[in-house]
């Protein structure tokens, strides 16, 4: 039986703090405070660039380094119309880690990182794309379960973790998804994951600047109130998304519901349509996450959900899922 020190080195000492525990990266959420916040209590705090500006993400940058002088990374969109700009920019500030999000990131951008020294992290959804990016020459990889919050692929934690770890042990791979506890967090470890990245457990956390009613959703809500969006369908797709059901969830039914018969009548036209279902959701997000508008916004969140029980300290979850980890690997050595 390992001892718990020797499971978190692999992944340690590739991030280059004290536990692998990544925070992922979530709009109006992964901002300079959580992100510093994360780091200095011993894991990755990773800034969420998302539709950000150029200079937004700059200045942002900045301001995080202020913060903490531990590494730090970015999560870029690769749909960004801008990616080269955000590219330049993060070579610039001197990040140390970069996770490529939204896509399978050009060889390019990947080599313009290395040149740099700068470490570079991407999701991967089976293992034929892990094989591709590990010859891309992506440092390491995150394989993210449907369990997860906000946009999803169809594949469970567990099972993408059986179907990549025991076939890519030749790079870091962090398991993300429903982890909410220390004992999962082990479990993967024992698989042969580096680490892990958490979101979700993180929104509640005192440094997050997530408005009071939006924690108080998470607080309150069971892994089955973060649900996945329904599409009606084919000619009309939905991003998949996993988000706590609300009334706008439910609207967001009634307004395919009405499109279709809008579409079936001809009164739109199928581009119309699609358009329409596509804008439904447009700034719902910050207005939940910043406004507090908890019915009409989107509250992005992962299955853990359930585990979030109070607002605590960012080392404070840390600490308690190590804790559990370690606990759990103590008993089962017994």
């Amino acid at each position: 039986m390992l001892d718990i020190e020797k499971l978190l080195k692999k992944g340690s000492d590739f991030l280059g703090c004290q536990f692998p525990i990544i925070g992922g990266a979530m709009t109006w959420v992964s901002e300079k405070n959580l992100v510093s916040a994360i780091s200095n209590a011993g894991g990755l705090g990773v800034i969420a660039c998302g539709a950000m500006e150029p200079s937004h993400l700059e200045n942002e940058i900045i301001l995080t380094q202020k913060l903490t002088k531990k590494p730090i990374g970015v999560n870029l969109i690769l749909m960004h119309p801008e990616i080269e700009k955000l590219i330049s920019i993060c070579i610039k500030s001197k990040i140390e880690f970069i996770v490529f999000a939204g896509g399978i990131p050009k060889k390019k951008y990947i080599n313009q990182f290395k040149d740099e020294r700068i470490k570079t992290i991407a999701f991967a959804s089976t293992l034929t794309i892990a094989s591709r990016l590990k010859k891309f020459g992506i440092d390491a990889l995150i394989i993210e379960g449907s369990e997860a919050g906000g946009h999803i692929g169809p594949v469970s934690t567990n099972v993408l973790a059986q179907e990549i770890l025991p076939f890519m042990s030749e790079i870091p791979i962090f398991v993300a998804g429903g982890i909410g506890r220390g004992e999962s967090f082990l479990n993967y470890l024992r698989q042969g994951a580096a680490g892990c990245q958490i979101g979700t457990r993180f929104v509640c956390a005192s440094e997050s600047i997530a408005h009071k009613n939006f924690k108080k959703i998470f607080i309150r809500s069971e892994a089955r109130s973060a649900q996945v969006s329904i599409q009606l369908d084919d000619r009309l797709p939905v991003i998949p998304v996993r988000a706590i059901k609300n009334k706008a969830s439910v609207l967001f039914l009634e307004k395919q519901k009405e499109v279709l018969r809008n579409l079936e009548e001809g009164s739109v036209s199928l581009k119309e349509a699609q358009l329409t279902i596509e804008k439904f959701w447009s700034g719902s997000l910050k207005k939940a996450v910043i406004d507090g508008d908890v019915e009409n916004g989107s509250l992005m969140a992962g299955q853990s959900v359930s585990m979030v029980k109070k607002i605590q300290p960012v080392k404070e979850i840390i600490a308690e899922i190590i804790q559990q980890a370690s606990h759990e690997n103590d008993e089962q050595g017994l």
